[in-house]
């Protein structure tokens, strides 16, 4: 794309940045949510895109000037900065013109979501639910370092301590366009705490994120829910296990059942479980547009296919490998301890190239 047509495509969406600047101070906007709340996302987004062509432009001037100056001047100390300018701002260009292009694909509309998180330990017993419990912990660790909040839904307790399944949300800034990439099978190898022979095992649990569907995104009729209440089980202390706390929906129409058991109160408990109906019930949908993605880029695992292998642990060399990306780190204990990011990061590089790739195409 040369500079000229990636200019006219930024100065477009620039002056619909602008436009949606005055929309979103309009009172009559205001007043309708849906609208609004749409208008300030596209709002952030096209921000990012104004600040990118701004340095653009002033890439571009400093080019020109730069080279004017060496044209044109004779004095030695001018001549000298002015080749530094353009040294740097010859570097730039190209790194920011990738920027841009990334920036022109259309992202996935669910990004900017919450998520939902379900872990479960799947083949490998005791072992695998132990393991579970080691990626919540993990996760958990994450999103505290990144200043997201998670909260339990329910859980399913692993008779030598883990979790059988775990279900939690997490909500914070952009949550679900990282937390993405986590869907799929993680595969563990090391010498369960249960094994008297010292040898090395190998188990799985499997993880899926979803987007968190907003209020205006799914309608739920108030009389397709059935609603039961049960006491919870569990550990939790006296409340939890003698009062009808615990909520179990179903979504009549699609069979889609829930239940939150984590929170003393019904109320709550009622709140949680139709936030995460609701996502089910959207994701349904939202489901066919992944498994068209995950058909044409190796970094994205659709959720429908929950039995591909995205990434082995392997206690005994201290490694993790990422199979999407054929990428190696040997700082297992810092990984479990939440330091994921450089593996997330290694992912969006690689996902970002596939998208450029279908957009050109």
């Amino acid at each position: 794309m040369s500079q000229h047509s990636l200019l006219d495509k930024l100065d477009a969406l620039v002056i619909r940045f602008e436009e949606i600047g005055k929309l979103i101070t309009d009172p009559n906007v205001i007043s309708d949510m849906k609208r609004y709340v749409k208008l300030n996302k596209e709002y952030r987004d096209l921000e990012k895109i104004a600040n990118a062509r701004k340095e653009y432009v002033q890439v571009l001037t400093s080019i020109s000037e730069a080279r004017n100056i060496l044209d044109k001047e004779s004095d030695s100390e001018l001549r000298e900065m002015a080749k530094e300018e353009l040294e740097l701002s010859n570097t730039r260009l190209p790194i920011l013109e990738e920027e841009i292009k990334i920036l022109l694909v259309p992202a996935d509309p669910q990004d900017n979501k919450d998520a939902i998180v379900e872990i479960r330990g799947g083949t490998g017993g005791d072992e695998a639910a132990i393991f579970a419990g080691d990626l919540y912990r993990m996760y958990q660790k994450y999103c505290e370092n990144k200043g997201w909040k998670t909260e339990v839904t329910s859980c399913t307790e692993g008779t030598s301590g883990g979790f059988k399944e775990i279900i939690f949300t997490v909500s914070g800034d952009g949550v679900y366009g990282i937390l993405k990439y986590e869907s799929g099978v993680h595969r563990v190898q090391r010498v369960p705490a249960t094994e008297t022979q010292g040898r090395v095992h190998t188990s799985a649990s499997t993880v899926a994120v979803l987007p968190e569907a907003e209020e205006f995104d799914v309608e739920i009729k108030e009389s397709d829910i059935r609603v039961d209440t049960f006491c919870a089980s569990g550990n939790g202390g006296q409340s939890v296990n003698t009062t009808y706390s615990a909520v179990r929906m179903v979504h009549i129409p699609t069979g889609v059942t829930v239940q939150c058991q984590d929170e003393k109160s019904q109320l709550k408990n009622r709140a949680k479980a139709l936030v995460e109906l609701r996502s089910r019930i959207y994701n349904m949908e939202y489901q066919k547009y992944m498994d068209e993605v995950a058909s044409k880029r190796k970094t994205m695992v659709s959720t429908g296919d929950r039995s591909a292998k995205i990434r082995t642990y392997n206690y005994p060399q201290g490694r993790v490998t990422d199979h999407r990306i054929n990428l190696t780190l040997y700082n297992l204990s810092a990984i479990m301890d939440g330091d994921i990011q450089q593996i997330i990061d290694q992912l969006i590089i690689a996902e970002n190239a596939e998208r450029l790739k279908e957009s050109e195409l």
